[in-house]
Formats: structure tokens, sequence, C-alpha cells
């Protein structure tokens, strides 16, 4: 490799090319759909137990929830250029929580319908999970949170089939759409001079 000031100030200008796409990527890329944007609140959800289950035409193929298991289901709206979202799962409960960060433990499983090939995700069971253990000064400031599994899911944007989840009673689904805002950069290796 020459070590040239002319090599060296290309290597350096390629680096911070790079280093800028990589940026601006993660700052497009990766953010929620703006609140003005109502695709989110038009996703709409079901859940049953084993008790109340009510077999739905669009999801007719997916096994029906089992003793101390809820089955929840999200129907998407269609939109214009799905490949520009994707829809992110979080899987938790609501608990009392002091200072100290907490997650569950709980193992997010994906399965495929026999025959179809569509595919269910389904958590078993949740427990308590790893947390600090910092000292909290004031009991007080114990407030209630969701508190995840340590999985998380995002999916690709697909409005013709419902993503359905099989959960422990008691656990919450929470989700988010991201959107894509910009276009992608492009970066490529200089070419080098070998003597």
């Amino acid at each position: 490799m020459n070590s040239s000031p002319l090599n060296i100030a290309k290597h350096a200008l390629t680096t911070t090319a790079l280093a800028i796409s990589l940026f601006s990527f993660n700052v497009l890329a990766n953010h929620s759909t703006q609140p003005n944007d109502h695709s989110e609140n038009n996703i709409t959800t079901q859940t049953f137990t084993a008790s109340n289950y009510q077999r739905q035409e669009t999801t007719k193929m997916f096994p029906a929830p089992t003793n101390g298991l809820e089955q929840h289901i999200l129907t998407l709206p269609t939109l214009d250029d799905e490949s520009n979202y994707l829809l992110e799962i979080q899987i938790g409960q609501t608990k009392m929580v002091d200072c100290n960060q907490q997650v569950l433990s709980g193992e997010l499983m994906e399965h495929s319908v026999k025959g179809w090939g569509y595919h269910y995700y389904q958590v078993d069971s949740i427990n308590e999970g790893a947390s600090t253990r910092m000292a909290c000064i004031r009991k007080e400031s114990e407030k209630e949170s969701f508190v995840p599994i340590q999985d998380e899911l995002k999916l690709n944007y697909d409005s013709h089939l419902a993503k359905v989840f099989y959960l422990p009673k008691g656990s919450e689904l929470r989700y988010r759409l991201w959107r894509v805002d910009g276009s992608f950069h492009t970066s490529k290796a200089s070419e080098t001079q070998t003597n």
C-alpha cells in the first residue's frame, strides 16, 4: 500500500463519506411514523382466549388458543408502498417498577401453519428476568411501567395476512410502525493504486 499524501487523503475522504452515509441511514430509516400518519391507528386488534375464541375467516388457518394462552391478531391496513414500513412488536407485562432497569424472560418462537406456510409467533411463559441492583433512595418512586421480554421483533409490513401471536394470559403486545423517509445512499470502495 502506498502511503503517499494523496492516498492518505483519499482514504480519509472515503472513511468520512462512509461514516456520513451510515449516520444518514440511521437517522432517515430508523424512526417511527409521524403522529399525523393515521395508519397506526387503523391497525385493528383482537384478542381471544380458549373460552371466548371465535374463528375468523381471515385467520381460520391458525390454531385456536389453548388454555393459559391468548391469541392476539393484528390486522394491518393497506398502504401505498408497504415496502417502506416495518412493524415493531414488543411483548411484556405492566408492572410496578422502581429505579432499576428490568427485563422479563420469555422466548419468542416463530412457528409455521402446517400446509399453509403462514407464520405466527408464540411465547409460552413470561418470568421475572434480569434487573439492575441499584439502591433506590425513595420507595415512593415506584411506578407502573411496561416491562418487555428481551426478544423483540421487527416485521416487514404486509397487509395481506394478519399477524398472529399466542401469549400467556396477563401479558401485553405493543406495536408501532416504522417508516423509511430517505433514499438509499451508496458507499463504494475507492480504487487504490498498488505499486
